[in-house]
Order: C-alpha cells, then structure tokens, then sequence
C-alpha cells in the first residue's frame, strides 16, 4: 500500500520508513527537518514540509494519494513543554488538525498516531493498561491526550479509523547499525550514557536516588524502536482489516531502573560512566510500567527485543559506529 509517513526523518519515524520499504509498501516521507536528518530516510519518496501549512498539505495528498498516514511529528520534550506551551499546542495539536482535515478532504481513511505513556500522568495502579485514567501532568502529554479525543470525534463525523499506540520509554537503534538515535539536544537516558562512555560527554546526572524503588531511581519500561515499529505494522494491517479505531500501550512489562541501566550499559561496553547526583525532577513518578497484554492479544504483537543489554547493545553500536573517533580509527 501507499503510506504517508509524517516525521519519517526523525528518530521512530526514520526505523518506520525502513521497515515500511523492507516491507514493500510505497512510502512518502514528509518532514520539515526541525528536528530529523534527510539521511535518516532510506527509501521511498521525500518531501520536506510542514503540517502547519495546509497548501502544502493538500499537494502532497493530491500528488501522491496515499492509503494512509502514520504520524511522528512531535515535539517531544517535557521540559520545554511546560516552558513553552504554546508550541507544543500548536505543533503536537492545531498542526495534527490540519493533517486530519487534508485526509477528510482526500478520503484517506487510515491514521496512525504515535502516542504516549504520558497521557496517563501519576500512575494510579501498575502495570498501566489502556482503561487507567488520563491525567497528564504537563503540555507535552495533555498535546497528545487532545489528539487522541478528537481522533474519537473525527472517527464519529467523518468515519476517520485510527489506532493510538502509546509507548513508554522508546530506546536502541536498528540492529545493522544504520539508524539511530539524534536527538539536538538529547534527553534520553540510554543515549546520555552512552555519549559519556563514549566521551562525546563527560558525564550525566541521575536525578534523584530517594524513590520507593529497590535502588532508590526511576525505574522505566523501556521498548526497542524495531519493536515499536513492528507494532505499527501490524496495527496498520488489523486496522485495514476491520475498520474500527483502537488504541494500544506497548511496552515489555517489566521496568529497570535508572542505576540498572547505567550498571547494563557499564557491562555492555566495558567502560565506566561518571555520574554526577541532581535532585529529582518535578513530575517524575517512581515507576512506570506498561500492560501490553491487549496488543499482544489484538495485534498478536510481541517484542523481540525485550533485552535491556540487547537494546543498549543496538543502541552501542550506533553511537560507536557513528560518533566515536576510537571506533572510526579502528574501522579505517
């Protein structure tokens, strides 16, 4: 099939595009390059664009008339969230508006959304699955929460079908090496560890170590990017399928925390990490753990790479392969 893949040249969106082409679907990559890299996307038709323009939005779907559309132009950053609401209500919510109402006005009836774990705010009960309240705690998440609800208005006006897959703590990096994470600035605990073994840092902070965890940090359900992928395309098929909306946590349903991952990432290379000690963070909950079983059951999806070492083995080899001189003079 013909899928429009909005974001395809950022960090998720450039493993989907991969996928979608290994897979032999015909993909249109659009994405204003904000935050994502041309060369992040390997395969198919590019276009750099925006959302925001809705001139622009009717030529793309004009020109290629696509079967579908998956969505991964966010803004991601919780920080600048609550700093800057405003952009992330117009990018993450006006701006999807617009997307929607390009594929009303086309008749393209399928649409992907790359949610979020923070819709849920403060955890109420763990594992968190899809009927646990939504109470998020800042901008970014409330973006995401919004979209979703007029998602379930489109469907009921316009009969637009979509699947809202909300994933926790996306992490690794394609496992040939060719993709991986790039975000400017990065935020992520996996990469910030990594870029300090590789010495593209110095070191991190772990922020706060007096939680009501077995080691005292945050513990996250972390999710490889292939597996998030993976779950795109398979909810993509069911929903092509059966033609109802629905809406999926992913996750592998275990948590580790922040020293578990530092301690992994310290085994995976062989090589230490200084860590600098910060207080915590406002509105980080002590856990956060997905409940996948109804993907697992709808979808018939099941992650492959559930490994913490694995993932950051995948993750490893990118940061490696692309951004350490030891690395690269051992190549030549």
């Amino acid at each position: 099939m013909k899928v429009l893949v909005v974001g395809g040249a950022g960090y998720i969106g450039s493993h989907m595009v991969k996928m979608l082409v290994d897979e032999g679907h015909n993909v249109i990559t659009l994405d204003n390059l904000s935050s994502g890299f041309r060369d992040a996307v390997l395969g198919g038709e590019f276009v750099q664009g925006d959302t925001a323009d809705k001139a622009g939005l009717d030529d793309v779907f004009k020109t290629y008339r696509p079967d579908a559309v998956m969505h991964f132009a966010s803004y991601i950053q919780v920080g600048e969230s609550v700093q800057h609401p405003d952009r992330y209500y117009l990018n993450n919510f006006s701006n999807t508006l617009n997307l929607l109402d390009a594929m009303v006005k086309h008749h393209v009836n399928y649409f992907l959304f790359s949610s979020t774990a923070a819709i849920f705010g403060e955890p109420e009960f763990l594992p968190i699955h899809e009927t646990h309240p939504k109470r998020p705690l800042n901008p970014y998440g409330r973006s995401k929460w919004m979209v979703e609800q007029a998602l379930a208005d489109y469907d009921r006006a316009f009969g637009l079908k979509s699947v809202c897959l909300r994933y926790f703590n996306a992490a690794g990096a394609d496992p040939s090496g060719v993709l991986g994470e790039r975000h400017e600035p990065e935020t992520h605990l996996i990469p910030l560890v990594l870029q300090a073994l590789s010495g593209r840092r110095s070191r991190i902070t772990v922020y706060g170590r007096d939680y009501d965890t077995p080691d005292g940090t945050c513990i996250r359900d972390y999710i490889h990017v292939v597996d998030i992928c993976r779950a795109h395309s398979m909810a993509l098929t069911r929903l092509m399928a059966n033609d109802y909306s629905c809406h999926y946590n992913l996750g592998n349903g275990s948590g580790f925390s922040v020293q578990q991952v530092i301690d992994a990432a310290e085994r995976v290379t062989g090589r230490k990490v200084r860590v600098d000690e910060g207080p915590r963070r406002q509105g980080d909950p002590a856990r956060l753990i997905a409940d996948a079983t109804l993907a697992r059951e709808e979808l018939g999806w099941q992650p492959v790479y559930s490994d913490l070492e694995t993932i950051i083995l995948h993750a490893w080899c990118w940061e490696a392969l692309h951004h350490s001189t030891e690395f690269r003079k051992l190549l030549a």
